[in-house]
């Protein structure tokens, strides 16, 4: 095994140990009732901005595109998941809630997928700033279509329509315009946030690490490199994509199954600035580190609750200040510094399963 195999498979690991060790505790403390009520209704929708930090990485940090539209496709799988899951409900009567629940993300990934494709066509064939100011306008788009986005049940099939026109009578609303998914049965678990958070980090590494993973990041380092060595920079940039809005239209999904309502403003143009926060805090191309920044970012407001109506400006500071020492060389030699004797460690093993193996 090479070096840099061996030290992918290390960071693989320890992103994986830290998930699971971190779902089991927390299932621990639920269990003994050691968790506080508001941080409990936070746990979905950590999962759910986990899987979106995630994903835009795959975007930003390792296919170099900046997207500011990542919560557009996160309100397709929302609402498309709303929809599902009611619509099972009152046609089918199916009341199992993890089977709705499975389906509707599924169904939201699928959506939000195509709607992957059918922008990335257009819009992956620019760069830069105009790939941002377009892919902002997509958020927008799909926010300003679903608050005139009308659905409902009547005689066991689906009826959509805008600005509420040809709805016919004794319909029964999944979605009522600017009010949004209405009646909707929350089915959203932390258990099944953590598996989707299982399955985004298996999906994004094994991508990473692949031949299509490292033609993503060619195509990052140098675009014309990689023209000229025959890659086809845009079906790569495309595979990246659309993979990132699946994921994030399950994520919708989840995040939309775990109240009663879903609104259009939930969606606007400041959550694809938090999520491009919780990226850029924890590193492009660091996996582990938008895990554990989406996880602190998160929290971290409902912790500064005690701090009333200066809670934001103090989450303000505390985002700037993290900003100043990530980036500060002095701080990045003190953190080496620390952690040599734990890669002093590391060195010695290699050094004696290299000696074993040539004796």
């Amino acid at each position: 095994m090479t070096k840099a195999k061996r030290k992918r498979l290390i960071y693989n690991l320890i992103t994986f140990a830290l998930v699971i060790a971190a779902f089991i505790i927390l299932q621990s403390m639920i269990a003994n009732k050691m968790i506080s009520r508001s941080l409990k209704g936070q746990l979905v929708p950590i999962c759910a901005w986990i899987v979106m930090a995630v994903s835009l990485n795959l975007v930003i940090g390792f296919s170099g595109e900046l997207s500011l539209g990542h919560a557009g496709f996160m309100s397709v799988g929302a609402y498309t998941g709303a929809i599902i899951s009611g619509w099972l409900l009152q046609v089918y009567e199916v009341q199992d809630t993890t089977l709705r629940l499975v389906l509707a993300m599924v169904a939201g990934g699928l959506i939000a997928g195509i709607a992957g494709v059918l922008i990335g066509i257009p819009v992956l064939r620019l760069r830069g700033d105009y790939l941002a100011i377009v892919t902002l306008a997509f958020g927008e788009i799909i926010r300003s279509l679903v608050n005139v986005l009308y659905v409902g049940v009547a005689d066991g099939k689906l009826h959509f329509s805008f600005l509420n026109k040809n709805m016919p009578a004794g319909v029964s609303m999944l979605v009522d315009g600017a009010k949004g998914a209405v009646k909707i049965k929350p089915v959203a678990t932390f258990t099944a946030g953590f598996v989707l958070i299982l399955i985004t980090l298996v999906v994004v590494l094994n991508l990473v690490n692949s031949r299509a993973g490292r033609a993503i990041q060619a195509t990052r380092d140098n675009r014309i490199a990689a023209e000229s060595m025959g890659v086809p920079v845009t079906k790569y940039k495309m595979m990246a994509f659309v993979t990132a809005a699946v994921l994030a239209g399950m994520a919708g999904a989840l995040y939309g199954l775990n109240s009663s309502t879903v609104i259009p403003t939930q969606f606007t143009f400041n959550q694809s600035i938090n999520v491009l926060v919780f990226v850029v805090l924890g590193g492009l191309g660091n996996v582990l580190g938008s895990v554990v920044s989406a996880t602190l970012l998160t929290v971290l407001p409902e912790v500064l609750r005690a701090f009333a109506d200066y809670r934001m400006l103090v989450y303000a500071i505390v985002l700037i200040l993290v900003m100043v020492f990530t980036n500060n060389p002095t701080i990045r030699a003190f953190a080496d510094r620390l952690f040599a004797p734990v890669k002093a460690i590391f060195r010695r093993s290699k050094k004696k399963t290299a000696g074993g193996d040539a004796q």
